[in-house]
């Protein structure tokens, strides 16, 4: 009872900033700018690289996952998705490091702390094995 309560909690934000991102991305464009300059740079690769085609792609990836997430669909999978996919969108946005304005700063570490206590919850959902598990008897 309670996964069904709390997937759709976790998955909310997902789904729901997906699709902003894709009604709106260029925003997001820009904060993935810097980093994907400075990961990927001029290197040629055999996957799309341009900043407006991966933010989108990422909001796709958040939108379907936190969807599966939510309904319970392939929760374990949707999880890892959702995780991988955080961890460069936290990396682009919240880089609180990089801010020299102290308002700047601690408005961003606070959605970098965020976005960590998200990856946990994460982390516990991919490993969680639901109610299929076995009990003792």
């Amino acid at each position: 009872m309670l996964r069904r309560i709390a997937r759709p909690l976790l998955a909310w934000v997902f789904v729901s900033g997906g699709i902003d991102t894709l009604r709106h991305p260029a925003g997001r464009v820009e904060l993935a700018r810097p980093l994907l300059d400075k990961t990927i740079g001029d290197r040629s690769l055999p996957v799309p690289t341009d900043p407006e085609t991966l933010v989108k792609v990422d909001a796709l990836v958040k939108t379907g996952a936190g969807l599966a997430l939510g309904f319970g669909k392939c929760p374990r999978l949707a999880a890892l998705l959702l995780a991988g996919s955080l961890i460069p969108t936290t990396l682009a946005g919240h880089s609180y490091w990089e801010h020299d304005d102290e308002a700047s700063r601690a408005t961003h570490r606070i959605h970098f702390d965020k976005n960590l206590a998200l990856l946990g919850g994460l982390l516990i959902a991919a490993l969680d094995k639901g109610e299929n598990r076995k009990r003792p008897s």
